[in-house]
C-alpha cells in the first residue's frame, strides 16, 4: 500500500488505513469485516439512532443497513455507528423531559466524534425522533462533508384516528370527568400501533419535511411511511448518493445556504409546523455559519400563507399525505407562485427547481393541502412575539383557531410541575395566563417541552380560553394559545421572572406583542429586589450544558465561539 491517496474522495480514510505506518489500523478493520479492496474504498459512516426505547428509532438499525448497502453497491465501503435517541413522548412532563434538548447536543457531538477520529469520507445519518434531525444536521454541518440525511418515517395511526397526543388529551379529558379510566386505557393501548415517529405534524415531521427543503434529503424523504419498500429504497439511495456527492465534492456547506434555510423556513409555515423548527433551522444554520434570526421568520410568514390542515390543530396525519403524494407537490405549488428558491443545490447534485421539474399536482378532490388562493390562514401560524415580557423575542403557534389575542390574568409558576397540578386540580381556570417560568435553556436547565400541561387544558376544554406562556418550549403537538421560548429567559433576570400573580398579560398575534401591564417603575423594583435562583444541577451533563448554552433565540447552542 503507498503512503498517497487513492482518490481524491479517499481524503479522510487514506491517512487512516494507507501506507506500512498503518498496518496496525488495517488489523482491527479486518477483524470487523474489512478486505484488501475494502482498503481502497471511500468510507461512509452510517450514523444510525437506532433504538428499542421508542418507536420513532425502533426500526432504524434495519435502515442503516440498508444504506450501508447502499453504499457499497455504489463503490464504496459502509460503516454503521451508532448515537443516542431519546423519547420526547415518554419524558414529557418529567424531570427527564430536561435531558431531551440536551440529547440534539450530544447527537451533533457524537456523529462529529466518531466520523472525524475514524476518519469517514462521507456520512448518511438517520434520525427517526423530533432531537435527533436537528442532532444529525449540526453533527453533518460541523464536518463539511459530503453528507445525506435519511428520515426514518412516519408512524401509522392508531384506533380511531388517534397518536400520541390524543393520548395527552385523554388524560386531561379525564381530570375533567369526560373520561373515565377504561376509555383511557383504551386509547393508551391503540394509539400507537408500531414503528415510525409521531403521526402529525408535529416537531418529527416537521423537522423531516424542513430538512428536505433544504435540500439534504433525497426527494419524497419526508414524507414516506416508516415501514414500507420506499423507505427501505430510500436508504438505499442515499448510501448510493453520497458516492456521487464524494465524486463531485459537494458538501453540506454548499447546501446549508441562507437561500436554502429561507426554503425550509417557508415549507415549515406552509405546512403548519412546529415552533420546534424556529429553534432547530437558527441551530443549524448557526452551525454551518449561516446568519439566521426570528426576524427571518416574521419576514418569510408575512408572505407565506398555511396550506396544510394537518394535526395538531388540524385534522390529518402525515400518512394520509403521503398518500397523496407528500411535500412535493406542495413545494411544486410554492415554487411556482415564486415562494420558494428554485437554483439551490440539494444532495441529488441538482438544482430543487430541477427536482421538482416533473412532480405531478395533488390529485383532485384532496382536502389536506389547500391551494394558494384559499389557504388555511393567509400568514404564517408561527409568529415571533416581542414587547416589555420578550424583549430578546419569544415565539408563538397561532393557527387563529383560538383567536389571535388574548388578555387575562397571570398565574405564576416556577416549574411545569406546579404548573400541572393546578390545571389538574381547577385552580387554573377561563381567563387566566399561565406563567411556567425557570423552564429555559439555562433555568431548567433544558428547556422542557410543555405538551402535558397544554395537552391538560386542552382536555380541560380550556384551549380558547386559557393562554399558557413560558421559557421553556412546546412539543409539535401542542396547540392552543401558547407561547414559548421567552427571551432573555427568567434564570438570567429576564422580565418573565418579574411577573406576580394578577397582572395582566396581554397576547397580540396580529401586531406580535407580549405585554404584562405594569410601568416600567415598577419592574424596576421588583428587578431590584430579584435574586437569581441557585443552579438545579452542579454536576452532570445538565450543569455542563447549563454552563455552555446560549440563548434560545440564538438556537439554544453550545458551540458559540468566545
Amino acid at each position: 500500500m503507498t503512503d498517497t491517496p487513492q482518490d481524491s474522495r479517499r481524503r479522510y480514510s487514506a491517512p487512516v488505513v494507507d501506507g506500512p505506518g498503518k498496518a496496525a489500523s488495517r488489523s482491527m478493520l479486518r477483524a470487523v469485516g474489512f478486505t484488501d479492496e475494502d482498503f481502497t474504498k471511500p468510507q461512509v459512516g452510517i450514523a444510525s439512532t437506532w433504538s428499542n426505547l421508542t418507536p420513532c428509532n425502533s426500526h432504524i438499525d434495519e435502515l442503516a443497513r440498508r444504506a450501508s448497502d447502499g453504499a457499497d453497491a455504489a463503490g464504496g465501503k459502509g460503516v454503521i455507528f451508532n448515537t443516542i435517541t431519546i423519547s420526547d413522548g415518554i419524558a414529557n412532563g418529567t424531570e427527564g423531559m430536561k435531558y431531551s434538548l440536551v440529547s440534539r447536543e450530544v447527537i451533533a457531538d457524537s456523529i462529529e466524534t466518531v466520523t472525524a477520529c475514524e476518519g469517514f469520507d462521507g456520512v448518511v445519518a438517520i434520525g427517526g425522533c423530533d432531537k435527533n434531525m436537528p442532532g444529525c444536521m449540526m453533527g453533518l454541518a460541523r464536518l463539511n462533508r459530503p453528507s445525506v440525511f435519511v428520515y426514518g418515517g412516519t408512524i401509522l395511526p392508531g384506533k380511531g384516528h388517534t397518536d400520541i397526543v390524543s393520548v395527552f388529551e385523554a388524560m386531561g379529558a379525564h381530570s375533567r370527568g369526560d373520561l373515565d379510566l377504561i376509555q383511557v386505557k383504551q386509547i393508551e393501548e391503540t394509539a400507537i400501533p408500531g414503528p415510525g415517529s409521531c403521526g402529525g405534524m408535529y416537531t418529527a415531521n416537521t423537522m423531516a419535511s424542513a430538512i428536505e427543503a433544504l435540500g439534504m434529503s433525497l426527494p419524497g424523504s419526508s414524507a414516506q411511511n416508516a415501514v414500507s419498500q420506499a423507505k427501505s429504497d430510500d436508504c438505499h439511495a442515499a448510501g448510493e448518493a453520497v458516492l456521487e456527492l464524494l465524486a463531485r465534492d459537494i458538501k453540506p456547506s454548499d447546501i446549508m445556504t441562507r437561500e436554502a434555510f429561507e426554503n425550509a423556513i417557508t415549507v415549515v409555515i406552509a405546512l403548519g409546523g412546529s415552533t420546534n423548527a424556529v429553534l432547530h433551522l437558527i441551530a443549524m444554520a448557526s452551525t454551518i455559519d449561516v446568519e439566521l434570526s426570528l426576524e427571518d421568520f416574521t419576514r418569510l410568514g408575512k408572505r407565506v400563507p398555511v396550506l396544510a390542515d394537518l394535526r395538531p390543530s388540524g385534522h390529518y396525519m402525515m400518512s394520509e399525505l403521503v398518500e397523496i403524494g407528500g411535500i412535493q407537490p406542495m413545494m411544486k405549488m410554492l415554487l411556482d407562485a415564486g415562494m420558494l428558491h428554485g437554483d439551490c443545490l440539494t444532495v441529488t447534485g441538482k438544482t430543487l427547481a430541477e427536482n421538482l421539474a416533473k412532480v405531478a399536482p395533488y390529485p383532485d378532490g384532496q382536502k389536506i393541502i389547500a391551494p394558494l388562493e384559499a389557504p388555511v390562514k393567509a400568514e404564517s401560524h408561527l409568529r415571533m412575539l416581542y414587547g416589555n415580557l420578550a424583549p430578546e423575542g419569544a415565539v408563538a403557534k397561532i393557527t387563529g383557531k383560538e383567536g389571535t389575542h388574548f388578555t387575562g390574568s397571570a398565574r405564576v409558576f416556577g416549574s411545569e410541575e406546579e404548573a400541572q397540578a393546578r390545571i389538574n386540580d381547577g385552580t387554573v381556570v377561563a381567563g387566566d395566563v399561565v406563567v411556567i417560568r425557570y423552564e429555559g435553556p439555562r433555568g431548567g436547565p433544558g428547556m422542557r417541552e410543555m405538551l402535558t400541561p397544554t395537552s391538560a387544558i386542552m382536555g380541560r376544554g380550556l384551549g380558547s380560553e386559557v393562554a399558557l406562556i413560558t421559557d421553556g418550549r412546546f412539543s409539535g403537538g401542542s396547540h392552543g394559545f401558547v407561547v414559548g421560548h421567552v427571551t432573555p429567559e427568567a434564570f438570567e433576570g429576564g422580565p418573565l421572572a418579574l411577573v406576580e400573580d394578577g397582572d395582566i398579560i396581554t397576547i397580540d398575534a396580529e401586531a406580535d406583542i407580549i405585554e404584562v401591564n405594569i410601568d416600567n417603575d415598577t419592574l424596576m423594583r421588583r428587578r431590584a429586589a430579584w435574586q437569581q435562583p441557585a443552579p438545579r444541577c452542579a454536576r452532570g451533563v445538565l450543569a455542563k450544558y447549563a454552563r455552555t448554552v446560549s440563548s434560545a433565540s440564538l438556537g439554544a447552542v453550545t458551540d458559540l465561539p468566545e
